[in-house]
């Protein structure tokens, strides 16, 4: 019994200090606590040479000496983890007290304990702070089973600092998400749906069997140290909107070559002149002879030369455009294409060759930026293709060449009678040895404008894209169908479409491509 007083009052002195009631009231409690107060509250008499009318004063620190034996580390530690720790910490290792027969009226209902616990004749009140104390709620500890005895722990010495080793406390487990499995099909990027449209197949090529040269490029051209500025890339790209107007071109070099590594005979330049409504653009399109040195050359000049001509006139073109004077456009336009093509002639000259071979195919395009003007403006000499895509359907626009002479070179003491509208005052065209055996431009000047509805495509391009469009049928269905969409196609996907290839042409293509808004 002294023993169970002793852990009973050890427990309520440790439960005082921990919520700060030492003092007179503790001193009160620290009383109880002893062998006297057990015997108090087991309702047992007073050990022999103990006054009966012994109050709380005649209790001393002999009576709390037990409670320290049995105050080891390893118990404070666990009561401590107890406390402040998470559930379950410091119970692991500690077996529950076990009680003895003698303890059981002890541990009687509350109902049964105020007969007993009633103090003796003469004596103190019994101490009930530490009953009506409130225990805050603790996780029940993990318990073994009832027929698993408790191990018998030995009590340190008095004075002696237990060297029992503190079992490591678990740290409570933590409950890792689990990422979900991956999906069985891929996420679509598009919507997909009743309502939604099937995604386009992918088309390489048109026919029963695949063209002989391969799709993507196998060698690269020659270079010279000395001119690298003369190097054509393999493909080039351009867009543009302005106003109602969407505008797409594409240029790349043929299978043949790819495969042989040649450089791309086809030029292509756009180029903007002037600003806001007034603003004029140029596409040009050239393709040089083949088998020739020095084709891509001459395409590049072409190009370069007429975009100067168009550069400086721009104002003018873009107000006769505006107000539909046609007739001064056309002999304006050839008279500029006459100059380009004189200077064609005049560096062939410089270089030492032939001037019919240093030549080009010139096609191009004239589009207003002001959104209330839809005429496009055609002019060019040489072969190639204009087609307008309506409803589905291809249209060739090709026009009919009504100038079946080519131009002769004015002497140098004569100039223009009537320079064409907008079109600067100056020297005659170039002249100079051999002039008078070369014509100015080997082929008929052609000249056609365009009214553009909403939902049209105006589509300019060179020999390689217009030959497999006027003799391939599925070829031109499948341009058709992927090129009347509701909305104008990307570069990329422009691109895609442009380059899809048909046997049996093989040579450079170059696309321009203009969507009515």
């Amino acid at each position: 019994m002294s023993e169970q007083g002793a852990r009973r009052g050890q427990e309520d002195a440790w439960w005082r200090q921990l919520y700060g009631e030492d003092g007179a009231g503790g001193g009160a409690g620290a009383g109880g606590g002893g062998a006297a107060g057990d015997a108090a509250r087991s309702g047992a008499a007073p050990a022999a040479g103990t006054p009966s009318g012994a109050g709380p004063a005649d209790v001393g620190p002999t009576d709390v000496g037990p409670a320290d034996a049995a105050d080891t580390l390893d118990e404070r530690v666990a009561s401590v983890l107890r406390t402040v720790g998470p559930p379950g910490w410091g119970d692991r290792d500690r077996p529950p007290p076990q009680p003895s027969p003698a303890d059981a009226p002890d541990r009687a209902a509350p109902a049964g304990d105020a007969p007993d616990r009633a103090a003796p004749p003469g004596g103190p009140a019994p101490d009930r702070a530490a009953p009506d104390r409130p225990v805050p709620d603790r996780p029940a500890p993990d318990r073994p089973a009832p027929d698993q005895p408790a191990p018998d722990r030995p009590a340190p010495p008095r004075g002696e600092t237990p060297t029992v080793p503190v079992s490591p406390a678990e740290p409570p487990t933590r409950r890792v998400p689990v990422p979900p499995p991956p999906p069985s099909e891929p996420i679509p990027l598009k919507a997909s749906g009743p309502g939604a449209p099937p995604p386009a197949p992918v088309v390489t090529y048109i026919g029963d069997r695949p063209p002989t040269y391969e799709a993507e490029p196998a060698a690269l051209p020659a270079a010279d140290p000395a001119a690298l500025d003369e190097l054509v890339p393999d493909t080039a790209l351009e867009g543009a909107q302005y106003g109602s107007l969407t505008l797409r071109a594409a240029s790349q070099r043929g299978d043949s070559a790819r495969y042989r590594g040649e450089v791309r005979r086809d030029a292509l330049l756009t180029a903007r002149f002037g600003a806001g409504r007034h603003a004029l653009i140029l596409v040009a399109v050239a393709t040089g002879r083949p088998a020739v040195e020095g084709a891509h050359r001459a395409a590049r000049d072409a190009c370069g030369w007429i975009g100067s001509a168009v550069g400086r006139s721009c104002t003018q073109l873009a107000e006769d455009i505006r107000a539909d004077r046609r007739g001064d456009l056309k002999a304006g336009l050839q008279r500029l294409t006459d100059r380009s093509y004189g200077k064609l002639r005049a560096r062939a000259l410089e270089r030492g060759g032939p001037p019919e071979q240093y030549t080009a195919a010139l096609r191009c395009l004239l589009l207003p930026a002001d959104p209330d003007c839809r005429t496009r403006v055609f002019f060019g000499v040489g072969a190639g293709g204009l087609f307008r895509l309506r409803d589905g359907a291809w249209t060739d626009l090709e026009p009919v060449a009504t100038d079946h002479g080519a131009s002769a070179p004015l002497p140098a003491t004569e100039a223009p009678a009537r320079p064409g509208p907008g079109l600067p005052h100056g020297p005659g065209l170039p002249h100079g040895p051999g002039t008078a055996e070369y014509p100015v431009r080997p082929e008929p000047f052609l000249f056609h404008a365009a009214f553009g509805r909403p939902g049209d495509a105006l589509l300019l391009c060179s020999t390689g894209l217009a030959e497999p469009l006027r003799q391939e049928p599925a070829f031109a269905a499948h341009l058709a169908d992927r090129w009347s969409t509701p909305e104008p196609p990307g570069l990329v996907p422009f691109l895609a479409t442009a380059q899809v290839r048909a046997k049996g042409h093989a040579k450079d293509r170059t696309a321009v491509a203009v969507w009515e808004a």
